[in-house]
């Protein structure tokens, strides 16, 4: 079939006019949080504001996990519990092939290099990840598509092995796992301070995002996915195998996780076996925002968890832990969709 025919297919599903304004609900969070710091003794504007951006970098750590996981809920109603294996990898896996890199990331004087070791070693575990992802889905998710209750019971179950054999393989210890020599430390700017690994993880955040979105929007490959998502018996209908897609956007999605979980391990200064299965719940927090297959929605709720998170830990310690469940449940109550729900199951 040609790509005519899919254009065609994807323009007769109906089209929603863009909708901006679950985009206002991170200022909106962010400006009411504002006063609260200086209500509370906080600290200045300054303050405030590299709160905002640190939440804003750790939700688009928690974007790259979660993205993958919308398109594959989307996409084939998957319901994978064992998504935070492949986060769990990304940190071991960054241990492991910084290790031939060590020189050039330890440099203290080339950023360049320490970049280069960075997305070398990141590069390595995301292919890796990506092959461990098209086993996990031949061998774990396959047999049990289109039944929800047993997808839950084996991916949460093929998570835990998983994890056991990471364990045997690396040891129950934490492994240290650092931000490259240049970015540590802050980056000071009159009184606004900023993590300089934060700042990094932001931008690449945002390059990522905007590379999804032009290869869902501009690419035959990103055009099937999004028919696929919407109306995946049209495009069966037309000839495409829509499981090929699948096992694409699989492997996609463990590779994102895994460069999420470098992340996060480097975040934390460590890697081990729970890392994966701790991110899990803020992942399907984000999912329920965003709305079943939307790499949009996954973006403005990863960043709304990451900031509401972000200012909870420092204004109200003990109500962290409630703050994404309580952010959840205030967008289900407006939307129960979801923000941007794409496929409808």
């Amino acid at each position: 079939m040609s790509t005519t025919q899919v254009i065609a297919a994807d323009e007769s599903l109906p089209k929603k006019k863009l909708d901006l304004i679950p985009v206002f609900l991170i200022p909106v969070v962010a400006l009411i949080a504002l006063p609260l710091y200086y209500a509370m003794g906080m600290g200045s504007a300054s303050d405030w504001l590299t709160a905002t951006i640190a939440g804003i970098g750790m939700g688009l750590i928690i974007f790259l996990v979660a993205s993958g996981f919308s398109l594959v809920f989307g996409l084939m109603d998957v319901l994978n519990f064992g998504h935070g294996i492949f986060v769990t990898l990304g940190a071991y896996f960054g241990v492991a092939f910084l290790a031939p890199f060590q020189t050039w990331y330890d440099d203290p004087e080339s950023i360049a290099l320490n970049l280069l070791a960075l997305f070398a070693a990141a590069g390595l575990g995301m292919l890796v990840t990506a092959v461990v992802g098209l086993i996990f889905e031949r061998i774990i998710v396959r047999p049990v598509y289109g039944n929800h209750l047993s997808q839950i019971l084996v991916t949460s179950g093929g998570m835990i092995v998983a994890g056991e054999l990471c364990v045997v393989f690396w040891g129950p210890e934490t492994l240290p796992l650092l931000p490259p020599t240049s970015l540590t430390g802050a980056l000071v700017i009159g009184t606004f301070a900023m993590e300089k690994f934060r700042l990094m993880t932001l931008i690449v955040g945002m390059i990522l995002f905007l590379v999804m979105v032009l290869l869902l929007n501009r690419t035959k490959l990103g055009l099937l996915i999004r028919a696929s998502v919407q109306d995946r018996e049209m495009v069966e209908a037309l000839g495409y195998k829509v499981k090929f897609l699948f096992i694409t956007v699989f492997a996609v999605g463990a590779a994102l996780a895994s460069l999420g979980g470098t992340f996060y391990g480097m975040f934390i200064n460590g890697a081990n076996n729970g890392i994966g299965p701790a991110m899990m719940i803020n992942i399907f927090i984000v999912i329920i925002i965003a709305g079943m297959g939307s790499v949009g929605g996954a973006l403005i709720a990863a960043i709304l968890v990451g900031i509401a998170n972000n200012y909870a830990g420092l204004l109200f310690p003990n109500f962290a832990a409630f703050t994404s469940i309580a952010v959840m449940c205030a967008v289900i109550l407006w939307r129960p969709q979801g923000l941007y729900p794409v496929a409808k199951r």
